[in-house]
């Protein structure tokens, strides 16, 4: 089962028959000219697929496992860096938001706002988003079910819109690990909300020492997976040289390795919506 189709952004149309959209760039903003060689690689990658893309970057790391650790520029020159990013390569942009009080200046930079996992039930916050008329990327909680996505919904249609997406990033199981669930896509299209896969936070080991570690040699399993169950949307950080990544430097994509993948997952996605469609 797809969610029905329907506008998105940029002219493109999500479910249905709809080819997947891309999200990806790296998880925190380190330089302008790191930005654009991601992003310069993505957007060819994409326009060869004929999808559309999404730059993704975070100006502010809030939710960091200690206290020291790089956070990113800020939101004022993360948002110049953004505003760049969006001109000269003439592609939509997507960052976090986590504060209320950021959604007016943010909002009037990036084409998605998106809520983190540990903030997908702060009403305010969601809401605050939804008003903003901008399009809501909502990372579902580790401890949230899929069922759950449906009370994200509300909040955010009681708001009057209906520009939303909900991210799934695995669930919490035991200590220090996450597991994808491939019935979640099936679930969450049941409540025809849009179905985006983070196939890299998905590899994460939350809390695992100073820094949460993670395992990217399982990205490319899950999002295969996620990717067979039928989905709007791909999620993935990609970094140059993810070791050195001031974040997520277990679990970022390598940049070279990206489009080999994606060349892969692309011809999943085609070949599942074409069976689901047959006859």
């Amino acid at each position: 089962m797809l969610i029905k189709e329907r506008e998105f952004l940029a002219g493109k149309k999500i479910g249905g028959r709809e080819p997947f959209f891309l999200i990806a760039g790296p998880c925190v903003i380190e330089s302008r000219d790191m930005l654009k060689r991601v992003c310069e690689t993505m957007k060819k990658l994409s326009e060869e697929l004929g999808i559309l893309y999404i730059f993704k970057s975070s100006f502010d790391k809030a939710n960091r496992s200690s206290h020291d650790s790089k956070r990113g520029p800020g939101m004022e020159e993360g948002l110049r860096d953004l505003e760049s990013i969006r001109k000269e390569f003439g592609v939509p942009v997507l960052t976090d938001i986590h504060e209320r009080e950021q959604v007016k200046a943010v909002s009037q930079v990036v084409d998605v706002l998106q809520i983190p996992a540990f903030l997908s039930r702060q009403t305010d916050l969601l809401q605050a988003c939804a008003e903003s008329g901008k399009w809501v990327n909502v990372k579902k909680g580790q401890f949230m079910a899929p069922q759950d996505a449906a009370k994200i919904a509300d909040k955010i249609k009681a708001c009057g819109s209906d520009k939303y997406l909900v991210t799934e990033r695995g669930v919490s199981f035991g200590y220090n690990n996450l597991v994808f669930d491939p019935r979640s896509p099936e679930i969450i299209h049941e409540m025809d909300i849009p179905f985006v896969f983070d196939g890299t936070h998905s590899t994460q080991l939350p809390g695992a020492g100073k820094e949460s570690g993670g395992d990217r040699r399982f990205a490319p399993v899950l999002m295969r997976a996620a990717v067979a169950s039928g989905l709007e949307g791909i999620f993935m950080e990609v970094h140059p040289d993810p070791p050195s990544a001031w974040s997520d430097s277990s679990n970022q994509y390598y940049l070279d390795q990206a489009p080999e993948l994606l060349r892969g997952l692309y011809k999943i996605d085609r070949l599942v919506k074409t069976q689901i469609f047959a006859g």
